[in-house]
């Protein structure tokens, strides 16, 4: 199955655009807003959510943000989608084409409204791009395995003594 890789999108609480990860910084993270291009740094008391991270409740499971990203962009086949300001109404049906199990009483319309207002985010700066789920995953083992590898321990080395007398 496919889905969006959304790896270092970033959305920052408080801020209307979305982020894309840039670097560590001693205090905080260097971020680039979509919106405007203008690098700044994130402070590390932020409340920052990688949009890999987040899911939409449904009422067997949740489904991942990427999966709600890929539906979108086959349902809409690269039209224009319902604006985030568009009637509630309009953008809960569209949704619900899109998702008809989810959970009406954990997501919220605003919740509704920021998925679509990031996909349009992601579809301006061409970010939405799709990759095999099977692929996603390999690199999230091979980048595990390589932190991993990082942290353990080296044997320390046995010097020989001098026992000369």
């Amino acid at each position: 199955m496919k889905t969006i890789q959304l790896k270092d999108i970033l959305a920052i609480s408080g801020k209307g655009s979305l982020f894309k990860l840039i670097a560590q910084a001693r205090n905080g993270i260097v971020v680039e807003s979509l919106e405007d291009k203008k690098r700044h740094v994130a402070p590390a008391t932020a409340r920052v959510s990688s949009l890999e991270d987040i899911a939409i409740f449904t009422k067997e499971a949740e489904v991942p943000l990427a999966d709600i990203f890929f539906m979108i962009r086959e349902k809409s086949e690269g039209r224009e989608i319902p604006s985030h300001k568009a009637p509630v109404d309009e953008l809960k049906s569209y949704f619900r084409e899109l998702v008809p199990e989810y959970d009406e009483d954990r997501v919220y319309v605003s919740d509704i409204k920021k998925v679509f207002q990031w996909y349009s985010q992601l579809n301006q700066n061409e970010l939405l791009v799709a990759i095999d789920k099977e692929e996603d995953k390999e690199e999230k083992v091979e980048d595990s395995e390589k932190e991993t590898k990082k942290k353990e321990p080296t044997a320390p080395s046995k010097k020989k003594q001098n026992t000369a007398k």
